[in-house]
């Protein structure tokens, strides 16, 4: 009898500690957007969350051109799921990045402009939305999400 309450013990305790530990809810979203330079070696570094990456891949997908991302500056905020949505003025896209192995995996690259690049685009953080507005003066406002352009909801 004993023998069998040890074992029975033993495997519950076994079972405990191989549970995956969840800790929810969490937000990853950063309260404003992050604007920085784009260096000439094409990194961006924003120092206030401790993040770096090479941002040249983005340019040159966007642009075409292999200098594209020099004198540039990008914008990056992050929602609260944890992804990171990326722009910078004259793009026609903005872009959806998740994180993979220590790297910045496209997850959606969202079409705002089909002809000419948005102009002074800035993201607002506007649950559940990211906010972009763009154009002069903040003409054009759109809600996204990690999925797309969201729709916008009956009140």
């Amino acid at each position: 009898m004993k023998t069998i309450k040890f074992l029975l013990i033993g495997s519950f305790l076994f079972i405990a500690a191989c549970s995956t530990l969840i800790l929810k809810p969490a937000d990853f979203s950063w309260p404003i957007e992050s604007v920085t330079n784009v260096d000439n070696n094409g990194k961006v570094d924003i120092k206030r969350y401790s993040m770096s990456f090479d941002a040249r891949p983005l340019f040159i997908g966007e642009t075409g051109d292999s200098l594209g991302y020099q004198n540039k500056q990008l914008r990056v905020i992050r929602n609260s799921n944890g992804y990171y949505f990326m722009v910078a003025n004259n793009f026609r896209n903005v872009y959806v990045f998740g994180i993979d192995n220590g790297t910045l995996r496209l997850e959606k690259k969202i079409e705002i402009s089909k002809k000419a690049g948005i102009v002074n685009p800035a993201f607002n953080q506007r649950p559940p939305y990211i906010e972009l507005v763009y154009g002069d003066n903040g003409g054009s406002k759109v809600n996204l999400t990690e999925k797309g352009i969201a729709k916008e909801e009956a009140k």
